[in-house]
C-alpha cells in the first residue's frame, strides 16, 4: 500500500448536495429547452425541410453551448430533457379534437430526430479534463 497522499479521484469523493446557483442554472436551462421544443413544434410544419432544420439546429445548439458554458454533460441533459417534456406533452390530443402535430413524415422527423439529437448532443458534450500529473493513474 502507498500512503502518498494527493489529490483523490471525483469518484471517492462523498456526494455533495448541489449549489442553489448550479440548481437555479439547470432549471433555467430546463425551462429554455421547453421553450425550444414549443418553438420548434410552430416552426417546422411551416417551412418543411427548412423549417426542420432550423427546429434541430436549435436544440443542437442550445444542448451544445449550454455544455460548453457550463462545462458539464449535465447542462446539456438539462436542455434535452426541457424540450422532450414539452413536446411529448405538445403531441397529445385535446377533447375537443385538436392537435398540434399532423400525421406526417415531418413530425415524426422532428420527433424522432429531436430524440437522436438530444442523445448525441449529451453524449458528445466537450467537458473539462483534469490537468497535471496527478490524474494519471500509473503516476
Amino acid at each position: 500500500m502507498s500512503d502518498r497522499a494527493g489529490p483523490t479521484s471525483m469518484l471517492a469523493q462523498p456526494l455533495r448536495p448541489p449549489s442553489l446557483g448550479r440548481a437555479a442554472l439547470y432549471l433555467g436551462l430546463l425551462v429554455l429547452g421547453a421553450l425550444t421544443g414549443a418553438a420548434g413544434a410552430l416552426v417546422q410544419p411551416g417551412w418543411f425541410p427548412g423549417g426542420l432544420l432550423l427546429a434541430l439546429a436549435a436544440e443542437a445548439g442550445l444542448c451544445v453551448g449550454a455544455a460548453r458554458a457550463v462545462g458539464a454533460r449535465g447542462a446539456a441533459v438539462a436542455p434535452a430533457v426541457g424540450w422532450a417534456v414539452a413536446v411529448i406533452l405538445l403531441t397529445a390530443s385535446r377533447p375537443e379534437g385538436d392537435f398540434l402535430f399532423a400525421a406526417g413524415s415531418g413530425s415524426y422527423l422532428f420527433l424522432l430526430g429531436g430524440i437522436a439529437v438530444a442523445v448525441i448532443c449529451a453524449t458528445l458534450a466537450p467537458v473539462r479534463q483534469p490537468d497535471g500529473d496527478a490524474v494519471r493513474l500509473g503516476k
